[in-house]
């Protein structure tokens, strides 16, 4: 009888390719990282500071709508030691709420205490923050400029302890350390604080050992004048100004320099999305960069070739996320098809080992070097974080091809609320952020990987759970938060007054409208749980007969074992489609149930001559080879048909039905949102 083999080589030959390629990156972009954290490990480069006076210096305040911690900024800027006749101080307000005459009061307050303060309203939000800087350098002279944003509390000795570190003529801006005036006020702040901390003090502090180019963070610095105007001043093009500037100076020859040692407090964003809304700002921005600059510092004769390689892997870092997302479709398909991903098949565990090794493995040895005696209940956050980082692969990947792609982004604030305290509430105050686009493909990732997780246990390779589940969760937790802090409160302001019927209908389907996405993401779950237990674990059963009947030599085993086969194929041939082929693009014999049901039953016939026979004929030998080669081939037609199971036609048409009920809700959401608001 005539056999069909499945061709399936090529396509998943293809995906096991790309997921090979997309995990060598990520290792190398992590490596690289453990690279830095060995720089960063070596003896500090020690510039002798010198007593340089007071030197005149202009401290710019760019705010847009920051009515809750305005005060507290300007505030904490006139508390500087610094003598009043060398500091001017320039609040950059474009704001158009209440903010302008929030910072009109207190800076008026502080003209009367002879500080040279001005309020500076440009009439215009043209190229936004680095609009507001740029257009700030022609109305000022002095020889520094210091930038803080609105979230950060700069101490009083600031100037003091930073403004030495200028020895040399072409150090041309200091960095200083971010602090978290509210880490402690939830497990996404702890979060963010721990990821901040690695990029100040692996990432900054190896490069600003070294001279690898390190970036500007757009705050809690200080910049020479004559660097600023060297490099070509401050530019609108990216989303990320200071990154920007910072590797044009660079590019001309100036040092910049991390100060580990000088830490400025600042507030930590408290609300889900507005915590994507930044990551959004930065991956993007980042990319922007890499397009805008990396040519040039290629072709810059004078730079370094690692400080290139470092330059081209800090402007494209962000590309990981992708390629994460990449990883985290293809690794179920692989799975389901039974290709062995193990590095070794014979110690299955050692994936498992390497990848704890890799990943949490090292950065508990990072956070030890970096946290020395209170490591510990630093590395208890270490969890939340790589849940976390897993959750905004979505948000970071819209960014990232939004860069590649040139769409035009307005700079997108993020809010601040003047949160310090557990006990303070961001949630009855204005700024709050509603759930984007974005978290609908969140939502969806978090379904396809709880389908993942079941592939994983019923393919028999349990072992890459931990792997699927952490980026799962991540998936789910970001999208929980992202709906759960978008609730709709009126402001403290509003409290007292009476509740109209437009708000109270709007608050009643808001908690209908969140209850449906929740009992669909239940429902969705369910769905997929029972159709695999119908239609796919079915087949893994028969792939596992067959592979039985491949391996023994016994007529009696064969014989239990493809009767086995059989059930399993009758428990799902309802469900097939009237072909009985589920592969409905260019299907082929080789997928064809009807065909493999036919070699199912060759194969009983064969044992059946088998059983009359010597075993020591060349009937014998004949029939028991053809037994195990059908066997083979039926569990190759399978490993091909099983994707297709998986996107049927009706399961097409209900995934639209569902995404299209989700998208629904959205919107249903988003009107209400802008009725209570109107």
């Amino acid at each position: 009888m005539s056999l069909v083999v499945a061709d399936y080589t090529p396509f998943m030959s293809f995906i096991f390719v790309i997921f090979l390629a997309t995990a060598a990156i990520i290792t190398g972009y992590t490596a690289n990282f453990y690279y830095l954290a060995f720089l960063s490990s070596r003896r500090k480069v020690k510039y002798n500071q010198v007593d340089m006076g007071t030197p005149s210096i202009t401290i710019q305040l760019p705010i847009y709508n920051e009515k809750y911690v305005a005060t507290r900024l300007v505030d904490s800027v006139c508390s500087m030691e610094y003598p009043k006749n060398r500091m001017r101080i320039m609040v950059l307000d474009d704001s158009d709420d209440d903010t302008v005459q929030v910072v009109g009061d207190i800076v008026a307050k502080y003209r009367r205490e002879g500080f040279d303060i001005e309020h500076i309203r440009r009439g215009t939000r043209d190229g936004y923050k680095a609009g507001a800087l740029k257009h700030a350098m022609l109305l000022t002279d002095t020889e520094y400029v210091a930038i803080f944003d609105a979230d950060f509390i700069p101490p009083s000795w600031f100037l003091k302890r930073a403004m030495p570190h200028f020895t040399k003529p072409k150090i041309g801006m200091v960095q200083c350390r971010w602090g978290h005036v509210n880490e402690d006020y939830s497990e996404i702040t702890r979060a963010q604080a721990l990821s901040l901390d690695f990029h100040f003090l692996i990432e900054q502090k190896a490069k600003s050992n070294s001279h690898l180019f390190m970036n500007f963070n757009g705050t809690a610095g200080i910049w020479r004048r004559e660097c600023i105007e060297d490099a070509g001043g401050w530019h609108t093009a990216t989303l990320v100004e200071d990154l920007d500037l910072s590797y044009r100076a660079q590019m001309n020859g100036w040092k910049c320099l991390f100060l580990s040692d000088i830490v400025v407090d600042a507030e930590l964003p408290v609300q889900m999305n507005a915590a994507k809304r930044q990551q959004f700002r930065w991956a993007k921005g980042s990319i922007q960069c890499a397009v805008k600059l990396l040519l040039d510092v290629a072709i810059k004769r004078k730079i370094a070739f690692d400080t290139k390689l470092q330059a081209f892997i800090q402007l494209t870092r962000h590309i990981v996320y992708p390629l994460v997302l990449v990883q985290f479709l293809a690794l179920p398909i692989l799975l389901a098809t039974g290709i062995n991903l193990h590095l070794i098949s014979l110690v299955p565990l050692l994936t498992i080992a390497l990848y704890m090794a890799m990943g949490p493995g090292a950065y508990l040895l990072i956070i030890q070097q970096m946290y020395n005696t209170s490591w510990k209940s630093k590395a208890k956050i270490l969890p939340s974080l790589m849940i976390y980082n897993a959750g905004l692969s979505v948000n970071n990947t819209v960014a990232v091809f939004d860069a590649l792609v040139g769409k035009k982004n307005e700079f997108l604030r993020t809010p601040k609320y003047g949160i310090i305290k557990k006990r303070d509430d961001w949630r009855d105050k204005a700024y709050n952020l509603p759930f984007t686009q974005t978290t609908l493909l969140e939502i969806f990732f978090g379904v396809y990987g709880t389908m993942g997780i079941m592939v994983s246990i019923f393919s028999n390779q349990a072992i890459f759970v931990p792997i699927i589940a952490i980026q799962t969760m991540g998936f789910y937790y970001v999208a929980y938060l992202s709906l759960a802090h978008s609730r709709f409160k009126r402001n403290k302001s509003d409290r007292n007054r009476p509740r109209s019927r437009e708000e109270i209908m709007a608050g009643r389907v808001y908690r209908v409208a969140t209850g449906s996405v929740v009992g669909l993401i239940g429902l969705a779950i369910i769905i997929s749980i029972v159709g695999y237990n119908d239609t796919i674990y079915p087949l893994d059963l028969m792939r596992g007969e067959l592979l039985v009947i491949s391996a023994t030599s016994d007529p009696e085993v064969m014989r239990l074992h493809l009767e086995s086969a059989s059930v399993h194929l009758d428990s799902i041939w309802e469900k097939l489609p009237e072909n009985k082929n589920p592969v409905w693009i260019f299907p082929n014999e080789a997928t064809n149930f009807e065909r493999i049901k036919s070699n199912l039953d060759h194969m009983s016939v064969q044992l059946d001559i088998i059983s009359a026979v010597p075993r020591d004929s060349s009937t014998y030998n004949t029939a028991m080879l053809d037994i195990k080669l059908n066997a083979d081939t039926i569990r190759a037609n399978i490993i091909t048909a099983v994707p297709f199971m998986y996107v049927s036609v009706l399961n097409i048409v209900l995934s639209m039905v569902w995404l299209a009920a989700i998208i629904g809700i959205f919107t249903l959401l988003k009107t209400k949102r802008a009725q209570m608001h109107a």
